[in-house]
């Protein structure tokens, strides 16, 4: 793993560029454009029958500075209700569907905490937290965590021993929440991996607590602005495609037909704005979130982390990103390659040696959540792997 020491060194050192992400043939990108349509067509495959994987899907693929696929299929909003007595959506009249585009956003589920991670990561480069430092500094009234002596890089990650998640939407208000957050002890051995959304709940309140400004500021600043990522923010965000008919008992709260605003029950009762969900964008700006990365933390004239943090950011085990997953990266893994899914549907991987990015939204909670499936990610990431050629000058 690259020393923190050395990327302090290097890291802010040097002003890096990279060129804006073009479209383009799949051969000016050193993809063969064969694998790349049988990718397009298994994506839309994704969408049809009576019980599809998803609704709809957009799926943006490249190398390099070139998007060589960019491709939307199904519906945005294809449902009004779910009908749990025949186990099947209620469909709108054709004429009142939304159709899937390649602009239409996405909720992002848990690929909040990439942004979540880059925004910690900002803050390590320059020097205003500490990726070895205990929680309790930075939050002394976050009894629990204090105590057990919870680092900051155990949120990163998922080696603190918190349980998955808590059931904050159950409490009555944001005093009850955040009471429970504080008095949350670990259940498991620090030091031994357990995803958990409390992680990035906790990295949250100590971004807010060292800067003195709010998560989404610190990601509109910091991150998207400077990229011109205009379509990613966190919610409401009405023209967003649906995902769930939300109610219990599959789910757990009764809201109805979600559209446009955060689906995680957790992050709805937090007001919509959480370091592990709430975040919407299109397959468009997560490219260019995905280039920046792949550049070595630069999109044009913009830096938003230096070359040494983002290798920081993305050697295993990965600081927010999970790093060489074949149960959703295929044959991308192995290799370096690095990325997150989100609960909604959506996912995304970059592999650093072949240079070579996919994203895959979906909103398969549309109109109820099943069994989380990532074989259709892991097919789609393999066809990536598979395509990669020599470049075309």
């Amino acid at each position: 793993m690259p020393s923190l020491e050395r990327a302090c060194e290097r890291g802010g050192s040097r002003e890096l560029s990279a060129p804006r992400l073009r479209r383009d043939s799949p051969e000016r990108a050193g993809l063969d454009a064969e694998e790349l349509r049988h990718l397009v067509q298994e994506v839309h495959d994704l969408t049809t029958g009576e019980q599809p994987w998803a609704a709809g899907t957009v799926v943006v693929a490249g190398r390099g500075p070139v998007i060589a696929v960019e491709e939307a299929a199904g519906w945005a909003v294809r449902y009004t209700a779910y009908d749990a007595g025949t186990d099947r959506g209620v469909e709108l009249p054709a004429e009142a569907r939304v159709a899937m585009t390649v602009d239409t956003p996405f909720d992002l589920a848990s690929l909040t905490k990439l942004f979540t991670a880059v925004a910690a990561v900002q803050q390590i480069e320059r020097g205003t937290l500490g990726i070895d430092a205990r929680v309790g500094a930075y939050l002394p009234e976050f009894t629990a965590a204090a105590r057990h002596g919870i680092t900051v890089r155990e949120l990163l990650t998922h080696t603190s021993g918190l349980r998955p998640e808590l059931p904050l939407y159950d409490y009555a208000n944001d005093t009850e929440r955040l009471a429970r957050l504080r008095a949350e002890t670990p259940v498991g051995v620090p030091g031994t991996y357990t995803y958990s959304d409390l992680n990035f709940l906790l990295l949250q309140f100590v971004l807010e607590r060292i800067t003195g400004r709010t998560l989404d500021v610190l990601i509109y600043e910091g991150i998207t602005r400077p990229l011109g990522m205009l379509s990613t923010d966190f919610g409401p965000c009405p023209g967003a495609a649906a995902t769930e008919d939300q109610r219990r008992p599959w789910a757990k709260a009764d809201r109805g037909m979600v559209r446009g605003v955060v689906h995680d029950e957790n992050a709805w009762a937090l007001g919509g704005i959480a370091g592990h969900a709430g975040m919407f964008s299109t397959g468009r700006d997560l490219a260019v979130f995905c280039r920046t990365l792949l550049a070595g933390g630069s999109y044009g004239p913009a830096r938003i982390l230096g070359a040494d943090f983002v290798e920081l950011l993305l050697t295993p085990p990965g600081l927010g990103f999970a790093v060489d997953q074949p149960w959703f990266m295929g044959e991308l893994a192995g290799r370096g390659a690095a990325g997150h899914t989100g609960f909604t549907g959506t996912s995304l991987v970059m592999d650093p040696q072949t240079d070579t990015f996919l994203i895959l939204l979906a909103n398969t909670v549309h109109p109820r959540r099943r069994r989380p499936d990532s074989r259709p990610r892991s097919a789609a990431a393999t066809r990536i792997a598979r395509a990669v050629r020599p470049v075309q000058r």
